[in-house]
């Protein structure tokens, strides 16, 4: 009974398209190096590992970055941002990257080495994999999934097995957090897109 909910909340050639979605992100993404080199060519990347280049994304707590200080081995390799979208780096301790763009963390890190600890450092900030999103509720296998970029609510819908009997299917919400890590909830629909970190809430429905 449960399966024929689905067909008819997911119209066949909808689901597809969001399975391709899907599965045409997740293909790009696997297990990141240890340690970069700082021989790596800027825009150069190992094999095997995803770069996000996108200038306006927007970074928070679960990113994973490769941050690249030219001439500086010891300080090159792999960096998660923690929870509360802070980054621990070596000498200059914790930078609040929370809200940031690749391109300002980079100055944020230029500013606090030089020129205490480095003269006119260069740094390169490259996001491998951005946060996960979590979808609870009435689905059939809620917990958190890998971002794929231009992701919908139906598209994560479908990447967790589809609605359960009880779904509500026209209406939803997402929790999400702006760049001072405050939360906010947002009315959504099987259109709406979704961001890294987004929790995406499918509500029971009245019987």
């Amino acid at each position: 009974m449960a399966n024929v909910r689905i067909v008819k909340s997911i119209p066949r050639r909808g689901l597809v398209a969001a399975m391709a979605v899907v599965a045409a992100g997740a293909a790009g993404m696997t297990t990141a190096r240890a340690q970069v080199s700082d021989t790596t060519p800027r825009g150069g990347q190992p094999p095997g590992a995803t770069i996000d280049r996108s200038s306006d994304y927007k970074l928070g707590g679960g990113d994973r970055m490769r941050i690249i200080v030219y001439g500086q081995p010891n300080l090159t390799g792999e960096y998660v941002l923690d929870g509360s979208g802070a980054l621990s780096f070596p000498l200059i301790g914790q930078v609040q990257a929370m809200g940031m763009t690749p391109s300002q963390l980079e100055h944020a890190i230029v500013s606090r080495l030089h020129p205490d600890y480095l003269r006119n450092p260069s740094v390169s900030v490259e996001v491998m994999t951005r946060r996960p999103f979590y979808i609870v509720g009435e689905v059939r296998n809620p917990g958190s999934y890998p971002y794929v970029s231009g992701m919908t609510v139906i598209n994560a819908i479908a990447l967790a097995g589809g609605f359960t009997y009880r779904a509500r299917e026209s209406s939803f919400y997402i929790k999400r957090n702006d760049r001072n890590g405050q939360s906010g909830r947002i009315d959504a629909n099987q259109e709406t897109p979704v961001q890294p970190g987004d929790v995406i809430m499918v509500r029971e429905r009245y019987f």
